[in-house]
């Protein structure tokens, strides 16, 4: 049988789309996958962060107290040494109690030495005349206040019965009367108790007074004196009252006359009783250094006991303690530098009247610089301190490298964004002229490195359930997952084959699930 045209085409498509089935799905099946093959090489590990340069050692330095600056010694941009004097506030109210405590010190201490030598005879008798001194001027101070009294009573005795029994009735008997009707009767009444009461004081004021010598118990004697004071005072103040409330058959001249006796009165009474008081202040005072004196001479009579030379030992140590108090606080008046460095800022004049705590210079070390990072937890665990690092700055862009290490690696977390990281520190391995302060740094801290080992590309590696695994296609065509154990994975996209495979082997580049 013969094929007609249509028949012979129709049976050439079919053998054609048979073989073109078979290059497709089957003959050519081995060749549309790529491979790798493991090889032996470096694998790297990386981790690589942005910081900014700062310097290794930065300070702000400003007064623990306020006060007026005398002196500034510095402008930014100037080198300073550590222990120089920057700036300085005024002291001289402190360099004055400086000055009293250390004179004080000396005096405590030259009477250390004293009572370590012990007291020598003309030094008793030195000690002996100034007790007899201090007694002298006990019994003028007496003396003094015995007159005072005197003169008090004096005066007390007219204001009564000079000036006051002018409008009283029998002053002097057991019933002393006012000599004019009042309106206010209780007020009446107590004018003539309080006539009566004073009589009899005053004339036991004056036999007490007759008696009085420098012997006498004078100090009561003063104190009896101003209690007599002040009761005439009362009477005299209650008379101005009486007068305004009387009723009538008094004269106005009469009237005046008694006011006029009656201000005359008060003014001499108040006059004695500021005599007599400062008389009591002179006579304590007095006696107060005689017993001072008196104390001084039994001690050296007595002479050194170990307790004395412990208390004035103790008496020298809080002299000294004081001096260095001043001294202390002198010291805060003068601001210093702490490290060697450049001055940053300097924000004061003279004059200024700064407060304590405010920044007045900063400064940042003129040695080697550091570059702070925050590392994100994920690549902390990578990174010890002594890790070199290889360094870019924006200010000189890809092709400039610097090389440094990790110095500090900080425990406690900083989150940044709401992300853990842990800041970090690196410096220079060498001073840079060329670095500056606050340049944006780009750095690769090299973590990890093996030289030699078997490699192959982290994307031909699979994982699944924990285990790593890799593509193999084998003889039959057949894709088969083969186990493998992997070791440093690179930064650069490398990881190393610990186990599983040889080096030659080949797997699938990109394997599929």
């Amino acid at each position: 049988m013969q094929l007609t045209k249509k028949q012979i085409y129709i049976f050439g498509g079919i053998i054609l789309l048979v073989v073109f089935s078979f290059l497709i799905f089957g003959g050519s099946k081995k060749s549309s996958y790529s491979y790798v093959q493991v090889t032996r090489g470096d694998v790297i590990q990386e981790v690589s962060v942005t910081g900014r340069v700062k310097p290794s050692e930065d300070v702000d330095l400003a007064f623990e107290r306020g006060g007026k600056i005398a002196g500034i010694n510095v402008k930014v941009g100037d080198k300073v040494f550590k222990g120089q004097v920057l700036v300085y506030m005024d002291n001289a109210e402190l360099v004055a109690q400086l000055a009293g405590a250390e004179a004080s010190l000396k005096s405590q201490q030259a009477r250390l030495e004293e009572l370590r030598k012990g007291t020598r005879p003309e030094e008793i008798k030195i000690q002996e005349i100034k007790v007899a001194n201090a007694q002298t001027t006990v019994n003028d101070a007496k003396t003094n206040a015995i007159d005072d009294l005197r003169d008090a009573f004096i005066k007390a005795d007219d204001a009564i019965h000079n000036k006051v029994d002018q409008f009283f009735t029998n002053p002097t008997s057991q019933n002393p009367t006012l000599s004019f009707s009042m309106v206010d009767p209780q007020l009446k009444s107590d004018m003539e108790w309080t006539r009566f009461i004073i009589e009899s004081m005053l004339s036991g004021w004056k036999t007490s007074l007759d008696k009085l010598t420098i012997f006498s118990d004078v100090s009561a004697s003063i104190t009896d004196g101003k209690k007599n004071l002040n009761q005439i005072d009362v009477c005299l103040n209650k008379a101005p009252s009486a007068m305004n409330s009387l009723t009538s058959g008094v004269s106005q001249t009469s009237i005046d006359t008694w006011k006029s006796a009656v201000a005359t009165a008060r003014t001499n009474v108040s006059s004695a009783l500021i005599n007599v008081t400062s008389a009591e202040q002179t006579l304590a005072t007095a006696i107060s250094n005689l017993t001072v004196e008196e104390n001084n001479l039994a001690l050296d009579k007595a002479g050194v006991v170990p307790e004395q030379i412990t208390a004035q030992e103790a008496q020298v140590e809080k002299m000294m303690a004081d001096v260095d108090a001043y001294k202390a606080q002198l010291a805060k008046t003068y601001l210093r530098s702490p490290i060697n460095g450049i001055v940053t800022k300097q924000d004061t004049k003279l004059g200024e009247i700064v407060s304590a705590n405010a920044i007045i210079v900063s400064i940042i070390t003129d040695q080697q610089y550091e570059i702070e990072v925050n590392v994100p937890e994920a690549d902390i665990a990578k990174i010890k301190i002594g890790d070199s690092a290889r360094i870019t700055l924006d200010a000189y862009g890809s092709e400039v490298f610097f090389d440094a290490h990790v110095i500090t690696i900080e425990p406690a977390e900083t989150m940044v964004d709401n992300v853990a990281t842990y800041k970090t520190v690196l410096q220079f391995d060498k001073k840079e002229e060329a670095v500056k302060s606050g340049m944006t740094a780009n750095i690769d801290i090299l973590t990890n490195k093996k030289s030699g080992v078997l490699v192959l590309p982290q994307r031909a590696v699979l994982t699944q359930n924990g285990e790593k695994f890799v593509q193999i296609n084998t003889e039959k065509d057949v894709l088969e997952n083969k186990k493998i154990e992997t070791g440093l994975k690179g930064s650069n996209g490398n990881i190393e084959i610990v186990s599983g495979l040889n080096e030659g082997d080949s797997v699938i580049s990109a394997p599929v699930l």
